[in-house]
């Protein structure tokens, strides 16, 4: 499941026919409960319908589907994996360019559709006078051989003004012609891109493409590359191997000239890349301590590639489809990895790539709610494809909305409080990632030979990480969170006890969002504890492991597979076998 639950009738309606009933039934008792059960002001009894519908479906999956993810099965192997989600602060051009595609003609026409007519109709002026307009840039160009517009008018320019606000939102280069277009578009483009531009035409270069590599390979007019830059050069210091992944092949040859101008090793890998030199670019990654960046592209090459050499994860530009962000982390996190994984997902604050990674999160919440039974924290109103209840994700509007002044997710989840209060809130997250992720991750790949390091070290980590935060900080980097923080945060459906409480604790916790406000350091302290107990329970199960491996003569790799291989009553008469011989061992301790 990738967007919506319908996905999962569709599924197992093609492979066990009648499975779940038909399509109308499942969208009446499933879909609608669980869409309408996760809505942040849903009442009461919608939750608890929702919860219901929700452990009656998983029961009912569980008859065709078996699914072993790898947490459930070779987890306690794993090194582990943090999923950091940045917000780099557009620059001053990239602001300006933003707001001026916003007022452009093409987007104006879709913002104000459901405006009444000035013609004095009281008809909306989409379904009235406002169906085209030939004064827009790309609507005059995707009807160039039709003057009075489409069936689908104005709804046709969606997509394609869309497209040009994630353009800017990544770096402003990509809003100008592509070469490779027919030269009718890439006229259009460049007029589109002056228009866009303005009076900072001359700071860009120009609307045509720029040829200048020292012009395209400079981070000073993209707020990402900034940050990109800093990182970079951080972890390069410390040995790290990075991948580096964009769905966009414009924005890869930015990228690569950039890594050409820092001196950094490379290699890259897209849909251009023949198929016979793509396993020898993995394996040579994988083998060469020289090579220190991987540029991929997401769409390419996130799926069937091995690098697990790499420890650090860039997704420079989200998907609309959570899964395909998902599964390019899963290049290095996965079985055999050689450290611990850390991902950081750069996004442009206040713009369209914000509302791009609020939907993830709504998907994804839906997803491990159909599919795992997961409780999930309830932090939107908008609930998909229901008109009535749109909400601050879903419609037009909210796509062509200006968020160029606010931070929209972080005022959505309040992991911190309103933007622009001073320096401190904002930075807070950005701290906990630094502190972790930047100087903390040698202690993550010594930590199996060097578990007890010195009071020290710790000082001395933490003086350099005060200093590197601000450096981020005045980078652009104004807000930061865990992904892992903001989802998969309920019980699953198999804790049955306690299961009421938490629906209950949750609705409560949410519908007083704004009444109670933590502070930065107890955020911070309460974060820091939490993840000291994790550890501390994953090291106590990798141990309790390589007992039971060697209660069965097996090494810890053997004993996996074993596993895997397995029946039930298999593991189970191990299990407690192993009980009974560790039970009988601390008696005769005890005498």
């Amino acid at each position: 499941m990738q967007n919506k639950i319908m996905e999962l009738f569709n599924l197992f309606d093609w492979v066990v026919p009648g499975c779940l009933g038909d399509r109308e039934h499942f969208r009446a008792y499933y879909d609608e409960p669980l869409k309408q059960g996760q809505r942040l002001s849903a009442p009461e009894r919608f939750v608890q319908v929702a919860h219901t519908r929700k452990k009656h479906l998983v029961s009912v999956l569980k008859k065709f589907l078996l699914r072993r993810t790898k947490e459930e099965t070779i987890g306690h192997l794993m090194l582990g994996k943090e999923d950091n989600i940045v917000f780099c602060k557009m620059s001053a051009v990239q602001k300006r360019a933003y707001r001026r595609m916003l007022q452009q003609p093409d987007i104006q026409i879709l913002i104000n559709k459901d405006l009444r007519c000035s013609c004095g109709s009281p008809l909306p002026q989409v379904e009235c006078c406002k169906k085209t307009e030939p004064n827009g840039i790309i609507w005059s160009y995707l009807h160039r051989d039709s003057p009075d517009g489409c069936a689908m008018c104005p709804f046709c320019l969606v997509l394609p003004c869309l497209v040009k606000l994630q353009q800017i939102s990544n770096h402003l280069e990509l809003i100008k012609p592509n070469p490779k277009d027919e030269v009718e578009k890439q006229k259009k483009d460049a007029e589109l891109a002056a228009a866009v531009f303005g009076t900072d035409i001359d700071l860009v270069g120009g609307s045509a493409k720029s040829e200048n590599f020292m012009g395209l390979s400079d981070s000073e007019h993209c707020g990402k590359m900034r940050a990109l830059e800093r990182l970079l050069s951080l972890w390069t210091q410390q040995g790290d191997k990075i991948l580096l992944f964009s769905y966009s092949v414009r924005m890869l040859d930015i990228l690569e000239k950039f890594l050409i101008r820092k001196g950094y090793c490379f290699s890259r890998f897209d849909g251009t890349t023949p198929m016979n030199a793509r396993q020898s670019l993995v394996d040579e990654f994988n083998r060469s301590p020289s090579k220190q960046v991987f540029l991929i592209s997401t769409r390419a090459g996130n799926l069937g590639v091995n690098l697990v050499s790499a420890n650090r994860v860039v997704i420079f530009d989200p998907s609309w489809n959570p899964a395909q962000d998902l599964q390019a982390q899963d290049r290095s996190f996965r079985y055999g990895q050689r450290r611990h994984v850390t991902v950081f997902r750069l996004l442009g604050a206040g713009s369209l790539e914000e509302l791009v990674y609020s939907r993830q999160i709504y998907k994804q919440q839906l997803s491990n709610i159909a599919v795992s039974g997961n409780i999930e924290k309830r932090y939107f109103e908008g609930v998909q494809d229901d008109k009535k209840f749109r909400g601050e994700l879903f419609g037009i509007c909210n796509l062509f909305r200006d968020l160029s002044d606010k931070l929209f997710t972080s005022e959505i989840i309040e992991m911190h409080g309103e933007h622009g209060k001073g320096s401190e809130t904002e930075a807070t997250g950005i701290r906990e990632i630094v502190d972790t992720d930047l100087f903390g991750s040698q202690e993550n790949r010594k930590s199996s030979t060097a578990a007890t390091d010195t009071d020290n070290q710790n000082k001395s980590s933490t003086v350099a990480t005060d200093t590197d935060n601000q450096n981020l900080v005045d980078l652009g980097i104004v807000y930061a969170h865990r992904n892992e923080d903001v989802v998969n945060m309920g019980k699953k459906n198999g804790d049955e006890d306690g299961t009421e409480e938490t629906v209950q604790s949750s609705s409560e916790e949410l519908q007083s969002k704004h009444e109670t406000k933590h502070t930065v350091k107890a955020k911070s302290s309460s974060l820091e504890n939490r993840k000291v107990v994790k550890y501390d329970s994953l090291e106590q199960k990798r141990k309790e492991f390589s007992c039971v491996a060697s209660f069965m003569g097996m090494d810890d790799l053997n004993f996996s597979k074993w596993l895997l291989a397995a029946s039930p009553v298999q593991r189970s008469e191990v299990l407690q076998k192993y009980k009974m011989k560790k039970k009988r061992k601390c008696e005769r301790n005890q005498n």
